[in-house]
C-alpha cells in the first residue's frame, strides 16, 4: 500500500499540473456509487486551488468551497495517460497538453469522493489522525504523550495513524529496526529512552524514502510512470532469512495485526516476551 513518501511524490507531480486548472468534467467509470466515489460529480466546473497531503491522503480544496479526497489505497495509480483498465474515475481538465487525470485502481480499495472542505467526520482515519512526522509538531514530548495512551503493539499503534500519520507497513518496519525496537513492544511500555530516536528515525526513513520517490513493490508508479527506489534501501522489510545488515542474524517476519512484520530476533528484542 502507498504510504507517506508514495503519496508526497504523487502530490509534488500532480501540485504543478493540476493547481488553477478546471474540471470540466468529474465521473465515476468502473465504480459503484457508494462512499468511496460519494460526489464526485458535483467537482464539475470547479477550479482545482492546491494539491494537498495529509498522511496518506491527497487533498485538493476546490473554488466552490469543497474538497476533492483521494486515496490510492493498495493500487491506486494516478497518470495522465489512459491506462485502458481498472479505471475507477476521471477528470476533463482545461489543460490543453494533459486533459485528463485517469485513477485507476485493480484491488478497487481506494477512494476518489467529494466532501465540503475540512470536513473529514466521514473519514474516521483522516478524522483521527496524528501529526504529520515531518512537522515540528511530531516530537519526542508529543510522542510519549500518545504512546502512553495504548497497550497494543507499537507496530499496531504506527499502523492505525493516531501517534502520527503516514507510517504504514513498510515505514514501520523500517522505522522499528532502525530504533532496535520489537514491533509487538507494548507502544505504552516503550522506553522513554527509546522515544527520541524512534521519533528520529521515523523523520529520517520517510524523508530518505521521499527523496528516492518512494518503495514500488509491486502496482505503485509515480505519476510520471517511474517506479520507487527506496526499495534498495530497505534493511528489514522484505528481507525474511537474510543477515540483518547490523549483525549478521536472520530477519524473522511474523504476523502483527494482519500485516506481514520484518525484524532482527536480535537487535530487537522482545523483552515482554
Amino acid at each position: 500500500m502507498p504510504e507517506l513518501p508514495e503519496v508526497e511524490t504523487v502530490r509534488q507531480e500532480l501540485e504543478p499540473w493540476l493547481s488553477g486548472k478546471v474540471i470540466r468534467k468529474a465521473e465515476r467509470v468502473d465504480a459503484p456509487e457508494g462512499p468511496k466515489y460519494r460526489g464526485l460529480e458535483l467537482a464539475s466546473g470547479q477550479t482545482i486551488q492546491a494539491v494537498n497531503r495529509r498522511g496518506k491522503f491527497l487533498l485538493l480544496p476546490l473554488s466552490h468551497g469543497d474538497e476533492l479526497i483521494v486515496h490510492l489505497g493498495m493500487t491506486g495509480i494516478i497518470s495522465p495517460n489512459d491506462p485502458g483498465k481498472h479505471v475507477r474515475a476521471k477528470l476533463s481538465l482545461s489543460d490543453s497538453e494533459k486533459p485528463f487525470l485517469y485513477f485507476q485502481d485493480a484491488r478497487r480499495f481506494g477512494r476518489f469522493l467529494l466532501v465540503k472542505a475540512g470536513d473529514y467526520q466521514t473519514l474516521p482515519t483522516l478524522f483521527s489522525m496524528g501529526p504529520e512526522p515531518l512537522s515540528d509538531d511530531f516530537n519526542p514530548e508529543q510522542f510519549r504523550i500518545a504512546l502512553a495512551k495504548s497497550s497494543m503493539p507499537i507496530k499496531t499503534y504506527l499502523l492505525s495513524q493516531k501517534p502520527v500519520s503516514g507510517v504504514g507497513n513498510i515505514y514501520a518496519d523500517e522505522a522499528l529496526w532502525a530504533s532496535k525496537i520489537h514491533p509487538l513492544t507494548p507502544a505504552n511500555k516503550v522506553a522513554r529512552r527509546q522515544i527520541p530516536l524512534l521519533v528520529q528515525m521515523i523523520k529520517d526513513v520517510l524523508a530518505a524514502s521521499i527523496e528516492a520517490q518512494g518503495t514500488t513493490l509491486n502496482d505503485y508508479r509515480t505519476v510520471n510512470g517511474e517506479v520507487g527506489a527506496y526499495i534498495d534501501e530497505l534493511k528489514a522489510y522484505g528481507h525474511k532469512e537474510e543477515p540483518c545488515p547490523r549483525c549478521g542474524t536472520a530477519i524473522s517476519k511474523i504476523v502483527v495485526a494482519g500485516r506481514g512484520t520484518h525484524f532482527c530476533p536480535k537487535c530487537q528484542k522482545n523483552k515482554d516476551g
